[in-house]
C-alpha cells in the first residue's frame, strides 16, 4: 500500500485533535503503556535483530541493551513532569504557565538508531500529548515500522487513538520532504546535509550535528581505567554513536603509559604505511566516508584496508598528524577508528580542539579524563560544545546514562555552532508550547538608584 503522506497527517491531526486536553494521569497513563511494551525483552530482540540485519551495521546485543536502558531511562526524566495544563505559578508576578502541545511532528530517524530514536522521541512526543509520524532510513525502514507498530499495539490496549504513531512504509526523500513540509514541527537525527533539507521545509525544527568527540586526557587520571572506559565506549556498537569518541588527547608525560594500556585493552596502533592503506580505504574519494567501514567491527576493517592485525583487536588506533579536510583522521570516523593526539600545554590543546570543532563536530561534545575541577571549568567554559563529560565513557553518558545525570535522548542539539536551535538533550522539554496567564499585581516602577546603584557610585550621574 502506498504511503499518503497528507492522509497520514490527517489521522495524526484527528488523533491529536482526540487528547490535546487529555488530563495529566490519562497521558501518563499512555507513555507508560508504550514504553512498557517497548522495552519488553521479546520485542526489543526483534527490533534489534531486524535494526542489524536491515543495516548490517551495529552489534546487536549492544542495540538489545540501549533499547531498554533508552526507553527506562526517558521514562525516568519524565517521571511526575507536568505537561499538561498549569504547570507553573508565580503568585508575587500574577503568572501561571500553561503548557499546550504542538500538534503532528515529523520524526526523521537516522540507520544508526532506528528503534532507540523512536523510542526516545516518541514517548517524549506522547508525554507532551503531540502525534507522531516517522520518516525512517531506507536501509532500516522495517525495523523503524515494526517499532511504531508495537507502538501502537499498546495505544490500543488501553484505547488511545493509535494514529498518535505512524510510520511511512516506503520512504523515500520526496516523502520525507512532503512529511516536513505538511507537518507543524519537525525532529531530525542527522548530519549537517540532513539540517539544511529540515529547514528547507519551512517548519519550525529541531536538528542534530556532527559528532567527532576528543577525549583529553592529563597527568592526574586513573591511566588504566581511562584506556578501560575508552574501550568500553569506543567499541559499543562498533561506534555507530555520534557520541563515540573519535580522538583520545594524551598529556606527554602520560602518553607512553596511556598507549600501552590502550593496547592492552585490545587497540591496534597503525605504523604509517598501514595508517595510509587505512586512509584509502576509509575516504575512497579522498572526501566521502566508505559507508563499508560504518559501525563495523575493527577486524571487518583491517580485512578491508588489509592491515594484518592480532585476532583480539577491538578498535585501531592512527597518529594525529594534521587537523581539516587534508586530514580526515581528525573528523568523524563512525567506526571503530581512534585518532590519537600528545599535548603538553593544556591551553594549547584546548586551541587545538577548537580548530578540531571548526572541521568536524561543532557544538556536538568533548569529554576530560582529569582529577583537576579547574581544568573541568577551564573545558566547559572555552569549547563550543553543548555537552562535557568527566571521567566516563563518552557514550555511555553523554546521551543519557545511569551513571550520568544527562537526560537520556538520541537526539544531541548542537546550538547555533552546528545551525541547531538547542544545544541540549533533546526530550519532552522541547516538543510543548507556553501560554502565560497575567493578572494584575502592585505596581513598582523602579529607581534610579535600584538600576544604575553601582554604575553611579563609580561613575556619577554625569
Amino acid at each position: 500500500m502506498e504511503d499518503n503522506i497528507q492522509e497520514m497527517y490527517a489521522q495524526a491531526k484527528k488523533a491529536f485533535d482526540e487528547v490535546r486536553f487529555w488530563p495529566q494521569e490519562k497521558v501518563d497513563e499512555m507513555v507508560q503503556a508504550v514504553g512498557w511494551q517497548w522495552q519488553k525483552e521479546a520485542v526489543r530482540k526483534e527490533l534489534a535483530r531486524l535494526a542489524v540485519d536491515e543495516s548490517g551495521i551495529g552489534v546487536y546485543e549492544d542495540k538489545l541493551a540501549k533499547i531498554r536502558t533508552k526507553t527506562l531511562g526517558t521514562l525516568w526524566d519524565q517521571r511526575g513532569v507536568k505537561t499538561c495544563g498549569l504547570v507553573e505559578e508565580d503568585p508575587a508576578r500574577g503568572i501561571r504557565r500553561y503548557a499546550k502541545p504542538i500538534g503532528v511532528i515529523a520524526n526523521v530517524v537516522p540507520c544508526t538508531n532506528p528503534e532507540s530514536t523512536i523510542c526516545c522521541l516518541g514517548l517524549s512526543t506522547l508525554k507532551t500529548r503531540n502525534a507522531m509520524i516517522v520518516s525512517p532510513h531506507p536501509r532500516t525502514q522495517g525495523s523503524s515500522y515494526l517499532t511504531i507498530e508495537y507502538g501502537r499495539q499498546a495505544l490500543k490496549k488501553i484505547g488511545a487513538p493509535v494514529d498518535l504513531l505512524q510510520c511511512i512504509k516506503r520512504t523515500s526523500q520526496e516523502k520525507t520532504r512532503e512529511l516536513m513540509a505538511n507537518c507543524d514541527f519537525a525532529v531530525a537525527t542527522g548530519g549537517a546535509a540532513l539540517v539544511k533539507v529540515v529547514y528547507g521545509a519551512g517548519k519550525p525544527a529541531q536538528t542534530v550535528g556532527a559528532g567527532n568527540v576528543v577525549s583529553i586526557v592529563d597527568e592526574t587520571a586513573d591511566i588504566p581505567a581511562t584506556a578501560h572506559k575508552i574501550m568500553l565506549s569506543k567499541i559499543a556498537n562498533n561506534a555507530a554513536s555520534c557520541s563515540s569518541e573519535n580522538a583520545t588527547a594524551i598529556y606527554e608525560g602520560v602518553y607512553d603509559q596511556m598507549i600501552d594500556d590502550l593496547k592492552k585493552e585490545g587497540g591496534y596502533l597503525c605504523r604509517t604505511e598501514e595508517r595510509e592503506r587505512l586512509r584509502k580505504t576509509m575516504w575512497p574519494d579522498g572526501k566521502s566516508l566508505n559507508r563499508d567501514i560504518v559501525a563495523r567491527n575493527a577486524k571487518v576493517i583491517a580485512e578491508l584496508a588489509g592491515l594484518n592485525v592480532p585476532p583480539d583487536t577491538k578498535f585501531i588506533m592512527v597518529l594525529g598528524e594534521k587537523i581539516g579536510p587534508e586530514d580526515r583522521f581528525s573528523g568523524e570516523k563512525i567506526s571503530p577508528v581512534l585518532t590519537v593526539w600528545k599535548w603538553s600545554d593544556f591551553d594549547e590543546m584546548l586551541d587545538r580542539l577548537e580548530e578540531i570543532l571548526k572541521f568536524s563536530g561543532a557544538g556536538h561534545s568533548v569529554s576530560l579524563h582529569s582529577e583537576r575541577d579547574e581544568r573541568r571549568v577551564q573545558l566547559a567554559l572555552r569549547a563550543n560544545v553543548g555537552r562535557v563529560v568527566c571521567n566516563m565513557p563518552h557514550s555511555y553518558a553523554n546521551s543519557g546514562g545511569w551513571g550520568s545525570g544527562l537526560p537520556f535522548t538520541d537526539t544531541l542539539g548542537c546550538g547555533t555552532w552546528a545551525g541547531n536551535i538547542v544545544s541540549e538533550n533533546v526530550n519532552w522539554r522541547h516538543f510543548l508550547n507556553y501560554t502565560l496567564l497575567a493578572t494584575p499585581i502592585e505596581e513598582h516602577v523602579p529607581s534610579d538608584e535600584e538600576l544604575f546603584g553601582d554604575y553611579l557610585q563609580k561613575w556619577g550621574k554625569d
